[in-house]
């Protein structure tokens, strides 16, 4: 019997990214979290030196990326999977990639503006 395929075959790779970009926010999350307890104090002037450090603005800049695309991913299956029709999954995925777009330049523009 010959089998048929369907979809674009993103099931592998989907599955890959999410849980490469789920460890990437584990490692941040505890990296964080041991920065701040490492902190003297949680007040402006230290909080201030922190992000003054390129370390955190590029480990942030790392998990803002690895939160976008599990983002993405996660939607996108969502939408595979329950919007049937082509048009209108086209045009959620087109909002979904400008907001995903405008939330990384915006993590951007707070790190480094």
């Amino acid at each position: 019997m010959k089998r048929e395929v369907i979809g674009a075959h993103y099931g592998w790779r989907g599955w890959l990214n999410q849980r490469i970009t789920a460890v990437i926010m584990l490692f941040y999350t505890l990296f964080f979290l041991a920065v701040l307890v490492s902190l003297p104090a949680i007040d402006y002037p230290h909080w201030r030196a922190l992000w003054d450090l390129s370390i955190m603005r590029y480990a942030t800049i790392i998990f803002v990326l690895a939160v976008l695309l599990h983002a993405w991913v996660g939607v996108r299956n969502i939408f595979m999977d329950y919007i049937k029709d082509t048009g209108v999954r086209l045009i959620l995925y087109v909002l979904v990639i400008v907001a995903l777009v405008i939330y990384g330049a915006w993590a951007v523009q707070i790190l480094w503006g």
